[in-house]
């Protein structure tokens, strides 16, 4: 594993690891890119692409929910990864009979924040990736089912300048979370680029569902769920790290 970030930061980024990995591309399916119009813009999702967040929000969630008399298990959290920390603590909360509250997430919040700078890691190639595409006039969004105070946390954890995006959307600014697809089509609004000539990267089956029901062509990542359970879901393509994905978005990127 590479010991030091893409930029010289002493932040340590995590290798991509997966459960039942790939090489390269899995699959790719027919797509917007038959009719020879490249894409225009790549909208990243941020958990499990960018930086590895789930190990911080795992952590920060099972302390949380203790105060509210839920003794949550670290694999009570797989099946709501991608949909929003709404769904993702009071998913689990519910499983144990406790009705979700509002102060919940609050308090889990404030415990990430406390742990984040510690323990987040930056995923291998996320500062090279971003600045191929920066450099070759690829328009960028970051579209996340967390709280922008979450977003901005692990932005500045990461030492990712948030100005490196054209758009930013955060939990907050929709109302229906993955895997419906408000949250990326809002981006590709914010971007002004159409749906059909975005390319989202996710690594969740809710995100991949979410980014195939905007209309969008999707890149998964392996890094969180098994390869299986991402084609599943309707990803056209899977990746194992970011560099395959980067050199997918520069192949069927703006020309």
């Amino acid at each position: 594993m590479d010991e030091t970030m893409d930029n010289g930061s002493s932040k340590r980024p995590v290798s991509n690891k997966r459960r039942g990995g790939t090489s390269g591309i899995f699959q790719q399916r027919e797509g917007p890119t038959a009719t020879g119009r490249p894409f225009l813009a790549v909208i990243f999702d941020m958990d499990g692409v960018l930086v590895d967040t789930e190990p911080v929000i795992n952590a920060a969630a099972i302390s949380g929910l203790k105060e509210f008399d839920v003794d949550a298990k670290p694999d009570d959290f797989i099946p709501f990864i991608g949909a929003g920390e709404i769904k993702y603590i009071g998913g689990v909360a519910e499983k144990y009979g406790v009705t979700y509250r509002p102060e919940m997430k609050d308090r889990v919040y404030q415990i990430y924040l406390q742990i984040v700078d510690d323990m987040l890691k930056v995923c291998k190639g996320t500062h090279i990736c971003l600045d191929r595409l920066r450099r070759a006039g690829i328009a960028m969004a970051l579209a996340s089912s967390a709280d922008r105070i979450k977003i901005d946390a692990n932005l500045k954890a990461a030492v990712i300048p948030d100005e490196i995006f054209q758009a930013i959307v955060s939990a907050e600014d929709v109302v229906h979370r993955k895997p419906a697809p408000d949250i990326f089509i809002t981006a590709a609004a914010r971007l002004g680029v159409p749906s059909q000539r975005c390319i989202v990267v996710e690594d969740a089956v809710n995100g991949v569902q979410a980014a195939k029901s905007a209309g969008m062509f999707c890149i998964a990542v392996t890094t969180t769920f098994k390869k299986e359970e991402l084609a599943a879901a309707g990803a056209d393509a899977l990746c194992d790290n970011l560099n395959e994905v980067c050199d997918i978005c520069l192949s069927l990127g703006k020309k």
